[in-house]
């Protein structure tokens, strides 16, 4: 059960009291309207010369954002991270910072292609996501994008910050680059 679930369980309970009957219809009925996703991703970075540059991929959304995914049945945090980064970049050799691990819960609805795809898969369009994102490092410059992602660009801190859109994205990009600029 994950910690949605306990919220729900708990919040399900004052309003209906401890009849388990009525907590498990309720969960049932509603697996079927949201999705509960948990994903784990990076904030790739790499040194140049005496710049840090951050590694942004352009979602078939059209939204820049850091590589990252959803966690397969048996993996761990970090299979999940070296998975993805090599899924969606095609890079290998990455070091994950220590001490670095941030999550980011939201709730979205989806649109287009992904709403199409998710219902015909039977999979809830209204989702809540866990995101966990590390920090990581390469030495790679050459980026092989996959099929999930329209274009990618290294930048520098300020012009990253610009390109992404999400505010919770912009945060953990500021985070993992005063973490950065730490350990250097």
């Amino acid at each position: 059960m994950t910690l949605v679930h306990v919220a729900l369980a708990k919040s399900l309970r004052t309003v209906v009291g401890n009849k388990k009957v009525l907590f498990f219809e309720f969960v049932n009925s509603i697996m079927g309207i949201f999705a509960f996703e948990k994903s784990v991703g990076g904030v790739v970075f790499r040194k140049q010369d005496d710049k840090i540059l951050f590694l942004l991929l352009r979602y078939r959304s059209w939204q820049w954002d850091f590589p990252k995914g959803h966690t397969e049945k048996g993996e761990n945090e970090q299979q999940t991270l070296r998975r993805e980064i090599l899924e969606e970049t095609g890079i290998s050799q990455i070091e994950i910072l220590p001490k670095f691990r941030k999550i980011v819960i939201y709730f979205y609805r989806a649109k287009g292609n992904e709403k199409t795809e998710r219902a015909e898969k039977g999979r809830g369009v209204n989702i809540f996501k866990k995101a966990v994102l590390y920090c990581v490092q390469t030495s790679i410059e050459q980026v092989t994008i996959d099929f999930e992602n329209k274009d990618y660009v290294w930048l520098g801190f300020e012009e990253a910050y610009k390109k992404i859109g999400n505010k919770d994205s912009k945060r953990i990009l500021a985070l993992a680059n005063k973490a950065i600029l730490k350990n250097s």
